[in-house]
């Protein structure tokens, strides 16, 4: 008897486990570049067992046949898949806006690398996602974002797929989302673009003579930056609304 109890005890434990170590992967702060693989690994050892009890009774029993137990995990994988993605896509929107903000300060050549993204990119963008991810926790939209798992047993119950069609639509709904996040971020800086290079072309026609790009370089990149100061602050309330109206369906709490 206690051999079966272990036994069903540990097929819960992991089942749980793919889709909170899936979500863990991916979701903003806990899915990084930078931490390390054995935090991540504790992290989501732990988060299972707490979440174990609490799901419980909605897991199913130990599938007869490995297509089944295959099944049943690739099921769970992909529910935990989807709901770190949705984080990421988020973020992902930050670097968008960074990246055309670049562009219109003139900026778009000083790259580093940007450890959120694990990729080259312009220091802006990695700037607004560095800011992003530590505003999420600051917040504690990552708890909303737990929540939403553990609370995602309730609407995708282990044993059922998915249905892909929904879930299709609500990434593509969420793409769609995260780039006009960027864009609404990045419209004051495309807005000063617009008009300054709109008056740099005058000029130029005007003063052909004078390097007029080359000359206004330095200010396109001050006017950027004073731009980008002004603005930020009311850019990141929006993407920390956003954020949460992602998640918040799929809490209960």
């Amino acid at each position: 008897m206690l051999q079966q109890l272990l036994s069903a005890n540990l097929f819960g434990f992991f089942l749980v486990f793919a889709r909170v170590g899936t979500a863990l992967m991916l979701l903003p702060g806990f899915g990084e570049s930078y931490v390390s693989t054995r935090i991540r690994l504790l992290l989501g050892l732990v988060l299972a067992g707490a979440v174990l009890p609490i799901v419980a009774p909605r897991l199913p029993g130990l599938p007869a046949s490995p297509v089944a137990l295959l099944v049943l995990l690739g099921g769970e994988i992909l529910i935990g898949f989807f709901f770190g993605a949705i984080g990421r896509i988020m973020i992902l929107g930050l670097s968008t806006a960074g990246s055309i903000i670049a562009y219109q300060a003139s900026l778009a050549n000083a790259l580093v690398t940007d450890i959120i993204a694990a990729e080259q990119g312009a220091v802006i963008a990695s700037f607004l996602t560095m800011v992003g991810v530590l505003l999420v926790f600051v917040t504690d939209l990552h708890h909303l974002a737990l929540r939403a798992l553990v609370d995602s047993y309730a609407l995708f119950p282990p044993g059922t797929l998915p249905l892909l069609g929904d879930l299709a639509n609500d990434v593509s709904r969420i793409v769609a989302q995260s780039f006009l996040i960027g864009v609404q971020i990045a419209a004051p800086l495309i807005v000063l673009g617009l008009v300054f290079f709109f008056g740099a072309g005058l000029l130029s026609r005007l003063m052909p003579q004078v390097q007029t790009f080359f000359v206004l370089q330095p200010l396109q990149i001050t006017l950027g930056l004073l731009v980008m100061l002004l603005t930020i602050s009311a850019g990141m309330l929006v993407f920390l609304d956003r954020f949460a109206e992602v998640f918040a369906p799929f809490a209960r709490g």
